[in-house]
């Protein structure tokens, strides 16, 4: 069966935000991209004192997406000298269709497509990804019966079962690593045993290399990101993992679009 593309380019889609700004995490950090955020996710990420997802409009309490495919052009456009996306969210690759689309453009543009994913979905496209983003989420993201989204819901056991229903999903995430060119393993660390216990499993069970490991601090505001810097430079200084921060919150802090 062919993959599913976009026919109509002035349709809008799931897309919330569109937008240049540098990578700012993981293997590509540093590099001007534009970055196309959709909306919709199957996860409710909630890590305590780090806080929810930071994208949290996009997944516990997804806005409606606002922009055309041709809004993708236009934008490029208007940004020559841009050669790289990031595909982010919410859960990028529950949408098949966009993302192949978006492997046919940037096969036409010479552009370097990353997709940000949890790995919940696994998606076949025409062209090449050129980098798969894996940030799988650990049990130190489960939201807690009693606590209040940043929307003002009071979360409830039904809450917590949507998120563990999909949290991991181990064969769409051996297959989309298999399929797909290259990949980075960016987990999230809250800072405690489990959590680096949890994520060493996981490297081991993926057969994934410490190279290719990125190890990020938990949290959503530029002061919960301080504290756990110097954790997290600790660790992957003992372990032999690599490090990525959170740039755009520490530049920009809650600020969206960045």
């Amino acid at each position: 069966m062919p993959n599913k593309r976009i026919e109509d380019y002035n349709k809008v889609l799931p897309i919330l935000e569109l937008y240049r700004c540098v990578q700012s995490e993981g293997s590509r950090f540093g590099r001007p991209t534009i970055a196309v955020r959709t909306t919709g996710c199957t996860h409710r990420c909630y890590f305590g004192e780090g806080g929810w997802c930071d994208s949290w409009y996009t997944s516990i309490h997804p806005e409606k997406g606002t922009f055309t495919f041709n809004d993708i052009i236009n934008i490029y456009d208007e940004n020559p000298h841009v050669k790289e996306m990031m595909l982010t969210g919410g859960s990028p690759t529950m949408h098949a269709a966009l993302v192949n689309e978006l492997t046919h453009f940037a096969n036409e543009r010479g552009i370097l497509i990353t997709i940000e994913t949890e790995g919940s979905h696994f998606v076949t496209t025409d062209y090449p990804i050129g980098l798969i983003s894996l940030s799988p989420k650990f049990s130190n993201s489960r939201p807690v019966v009693g606590t209040t989204t940043p929307g003002g819901k009071v979360v409830d056991e039904r809450f917590v079962a949507q998120h563990e229903k999909f949290r991991l999903n181990y064969d769409a995430i051996e297959k989309t690593l298999t399929y797909h060119d290259d990949y980075h393993y960016k987990p999230v660390w809250d800072g405690t045993d489990e959590g680096l216990a949890e994520i060493e499993s996981f490297r081991v069970k993926m057969d994934i290399p410490k190279d290719k490991t990125f190890v990020m601090p938990a949290g959503d505001t530029r002061e919960t990101l301080i504290e756990m810097y110097p954790l997290v430079f600790e660790l992957c200084a003992e372990h032999g993992y690599n490090m990525t921060g959170r740039d755009h919150i520490i530049a920009y802090d809650t600020r969206r679009q960045v």
